[in-house]
């Protein structure tokens, strides 16, 4: 067996978990490796809807413009339509990714970002590419075998797919972000819940020029009523939009207890034919693949020095556009945590709030996203399509809708009504925004528990409370306007304050953990133009918020303290595990 190769951490994946791990420990100056068993990055869009608070983690790593530069902006996104073809009848829309006009007030409100259509083949590289450029060593056809771990580090023994040879990579620690089938987490042990494999789906990735049937409706999601659509799947079929208007990816079910079809290319074209509604449009087919629904999430995201992230920790469906998103912000949450580990600043305890942090999260997000499916049948329901009958009987439901009579205008009413209550899966605003933390690197300041005035589902609640991300607020410094999450992060804890903050100030720079200070007030560092940081900051103008690197809010105090020091010092040592 050759020489041990060494590392810090070692990524097992070059997904979006593991390529935004390796961006994040590198822009931090952390030695990392990633393998990958694969020869290249994605080669198919899988993942792309890329929310709000992702782009603020891309922007704080220094990719935002590069994200930007190749995805679908925002206001292409967002008429979902219901159709029986996307020649065919159109059924309903639904105004989806805030573009409704007062959700789109609310994304506004809410971040200095905007929401964008990214596929996974885009997004990899530009991940991959500035992780690279800022130290990570790549090792494509690198196949993970096993580990073993003790107090000091772990022992990964990899295949190195093109000569065929095994070696070890020692690591201080060991990132699993080898995706929905993952080998790390099965040997790490991870206990599971929910299960895999409740429905089957297979992909179609196709050109076609759909200009005349999307353009003057442009979306990312066309949704096909159609027979045989309730099978398997994600609740219909669907038209996704890959790049407007040529490539596209359709998502057809199975029954996945009669296995998948054979995926020939008269098959994929079938398919393609029946949801287009076109027969004579030129249809080029680039690959298919099959797939199940799963339903699973990792209860614990780590044991011992092996970690898990992304899809190794939690398992479901594309609906509401979720995967990659938290795939993204589980690496976020963990680097700069391995990062104070491993320059010996925090405690290895601190590595226990990733789970605690992100395992609600990752399971939340899996519940939300298998309901959604269900969400999708009262549609169905509204047309009597649910009940098996020839495609003849469902074309007939559909055309009676059209009745001037009590049962079609209450047949209407229902259909409406069911298309608009998937703002729950396209909307989720409080989904994407709402996390709170409750873990040992988050202090309560002893307030109440807070109650969300709105459901937190659909609404976005800024707050400062402890455990919460910091809100979203214009300032200006000079001639530079800028979002309070443009004053955090950058791998190092802020603490926030106003004019009679001195104290705080002062606590900050005699503490031996670097926090950067911000002053935020007339003639200060920073100024409140709109007045709407004072509203949203929920202290006073010498109270404080210490804010975590990754944008969280760890301590808050609402007025001045004669013993900042000393409370800010308790502060740390607890969020660092040393307490």
């Amino acid at each position: 067996m050759s020489t041990v190769v060494e590392t810090d951490v070692l990524i097992v994946g070059s997904g979006p978990a593991g390529a935004s791990a390796a961006l994040a420990l590198s822009t931090y100056g952390v030695p990392n490796i990633v393998v990958t068993r694969y020869a290249s990055l994605a080669d198919t869009p899988r993942a792309h809807i890329t929310n709000q608070r992702t782009m603020e983690v891309l922007r704080d790593l220094g990719v935002e413009q590069d994200v930007i530069a190749q995805a679908t902006p925002q206001h292409l996104m967002g008429n979902t339509t219901f159709c029986t073809s996307l020649a065919g009848e159109e059924l309903g829309r639904v105004r989806s990714w805030g573009n409704d006009p007062l959700v789109q007030a609310a994304h506004e409100l809410a971040s200095p970002t905007r929401m964008c259509d990214m596929p996974q083949h885009l997004m990899e590289p530009v991940l991959v590419d500035a992780a690279v450029a800022r130290g990570t060593s790549l090792r494509f056809q690198t196949e993970y075998l096993s580990h073993s771990q003790d107090d000091h580090g772990v022992t990964v023994t990899v295949r190195d797919r093109l000569r065929g040879d095994t070696y070890e990579i020692r690591a201080k620690y060991l990132i699993g972000a080898d995706g929905g089938r993952s080998k790390v987490a099965e040997d790490a042990g991870l206990p599971m819940g929910g299960q895999m494999g409740v429905a089957g789906s297979i992909n179609i990735v196709f050109e076609a020029d759909l200009t005349e049937y999307t353009a003057h409706r442009p979306s990312t999601l066309y949704w096909v009523l159609a027979p045989g659509a309730t099978v398997g799947g994600i609740g219909a079929g669907l038209v996704r939009c890959v790049r407007p208007w040529n490539e596209w990816l359709i998502v057809w079910g199975y029954d996945v207890t009669a296995g998948a079809p054979d995926l020939t290319t008269e098959y994929a074209e079938s398919v393609v034919r029946q949801l287009v509604g076109d027969d004579e449009i030129p249809v080029t087919i680039k690959s298919s693949s099959a797939w199940t629904v799963n339903e699973m999430y990792a209860e614990t995201y780590s044991a011992g020095r092996v970690l898990c992230a992304g899809d190794a920790t939690h398992r479901h469906p594309p609906s509401n556009g979720l995967g990659s998103n938290t795939s993204i912000q589980d690496s976020y949450n963990l680097a700069w945590k391995l990062k104070l580990v491993l320059d010996g600043t925090a405690s290895p305890k601190l590595l226990d709030t990733y789970t605690a942090e992100r395992a609600p999260v990752g399971k939340q997000v899996v519940t939300r996203a298998n309901r959604s499916i269900g969400e999708t049948a009262p549609i169905f329901e509204a047309l009597d399509g649910l009940s098996p009958q020839t495609p003849e009987q469902l074309w007939a439901n559909i055309a009676a809708r059209k009745e001037a009579t009590e049962a079609a205008e209450k047949q209407r009413a229902e259909l409406r009504e069911a298309i608009a209550f998937k703002v729950y899966e396209f909307n989720a605003h409080g989904v994407d925004l709402n996390q709170r933390y409750t873990s040992d690197a988050i202090v309560p300041d002893g307030t109440p528990a807070e109650t969300f005035a709105r459901d937190p589902e659909l609404h976005h609640q800024p707050t400062s409370r402890p455990g919460a991300r910091i809100p979203h607020a214009w300032l200006t410094s000079g001639t530079r306007t800028l979002s309070t999450l443009d004053t955090v992060g950058k791998g190092r804890f802020t603490l926030l304050t106003g004019i009679g903050g001195e104290g705080w100030i002062r606590a900050a720079k005699a503490q031996d953990v670097e926090i950067a200070t911000v002053v935020v007030g007339p003639g200060q560092q920073y100024e409140d133009p709109y007045g709407d940081w004072a509203q949203l900051s929920e202290i006073s103008d010498a109270g404080a918020l210490l804010v975590r690197p990754d944008g969280f809010v760890a301590f808050r105090h609402a007025t001045a303290a004669q013993d900042a020091e000393a409370l800010l010092s308790d502060a740390l040592r607890r969020i660092l595990g040393h307490a």
